[in-house]
């Protein structure tokens, strides 16, 4: 293997999107979300076949959960990478299978079962260490709500976290769909990234990333195309986003994730796929040049949803 540079990743290769941080980790700012893999479970070889295609690309980071496929998405990771690959496995928890019910997720807040989850990641994953989990908040939409004893304070959970990360069983905490003053609490803990919905049509969330440059705090956005759900706008619906696609030769997709690289220097992108040609696009928007003109237009779409500070 190549000895790794800082442009490099353990794999070799040029990163994906170049070189960003998640903490005090190197990573590609193009990384992998790892979800839709379950779609793949009567076809293990090709799912095998995509995470090692990722590395091969210059991805260094991986997303995953426990609760994708109830470890079945874990367990594919643990097989497709060794020691040699260097990948960061970002996890989650705060929810857990619920294969009989409406929602195949429900909660799991309260501490014991964020221990109880953490344990079953390092089991499917083969680790003996998670470099980084992230803390499933329920406080804000779209996705499960938490009631009841789920409803649980964000400095109890931010205990157990710590703790687990004193006990070296995880390496860095994330968090996911937290508020903004879920961050400003959880800033004493180390937070090293946060994911949160957030698109260029989809931007409730500006003065929380404003706070995460200023912190050096990695942010990983997911539905990063929007659409995820029947009231969510779609990126590649809008018609600055498909004008400026084809003067560019490329998706309106590929336009919205290349934005978001250029719109703050701490965004690293997961975008998932269980395809390799499409895995292939996402990677390919690295390459993709957004003139200042480009950008300009851009931002006046992201303005009709939030406001549009520049990150320099």
């Amino acid at each position: 293997m190549s000895v790794n540079t800082p442009d490099l990743s353990p794999f070799g290769v040029p990163r994906a999107g170049g070189t960003g941080a998640i903490g005090g980790l190197s990573a590609s700012r193009i990384g992998y979300g790892a979800m839709q893999l379950e779609r793949l479970r009567g076809d293990r070889d090709a799912a095998i076949a995509v995470l090692r295609r990722a590395v091969e690309l210059g991805v260094d980071h991986v997303d995953t959960a426990q609760f994708y496929g109830d470890g079945f998405v874990n367990e594919l990771i643990r097989d497709a990478y060794g020691p040699e690959d260097g990948v960061i496995v970002i996890s989650k928890v705060g929810a857990e299978p619920n294969p009989a019910g409406p929602i195949p997720l429900r909660p799991a807040q309260r501490p014991g079962q964020l221990r109880a989850s953490v344990e079953a990641n390092l089991r499917s994953l083969g680790l003996e260490q998670i470099p980084v989990v992230n803390l499933r908040r329920l406080d804000t939409s779209p996705g499960i709500q938490a009631s009841g004893d789920q409803i649980v304070d964000l400095d109890d959970q931010l205990a157990e976290m710590t703790a687990l990360r004193d006990e070296g069983k995880i390496g860095a905490i994330g968090l996911s769909a937290v508020t903004l003053d879920g961050v400003r609490r959880a800033r004493r803990a180390g937070i090293v990234c946060i994911q949160n919905l957030y698109s260029l049509v989809s931007r409730v969330d500006e003065d929380m990333l404003r706070l995460c440059v200023e912190e050096q705090i990695a942010w990983m956005p997911f539905f990063p195309l929007g659409g995820a759900f029947p009231t969510m706008p779609k990126v590649a619906d809008d018609p600055t986003v498909i004008d400026i696609a084809k003067s560019l030769d490329v998706t309106p997709a590929q336009v919205g994730l290349a934005w978001l690289l250029r719109h703050a220097p701490n965004v690293l992108l997961i975008p998932g796929t269980a395809s390799i040609d499409h895995l292939e696009e996402n990677m390919a928007v690295a390459a993709i040049e957004l003139d200042e003109a480009a950008m300009a237009a851009l931002e006046g779409v992201a303005s009709r949803t939030g406001s549009i500070p520049t990150f320099e």
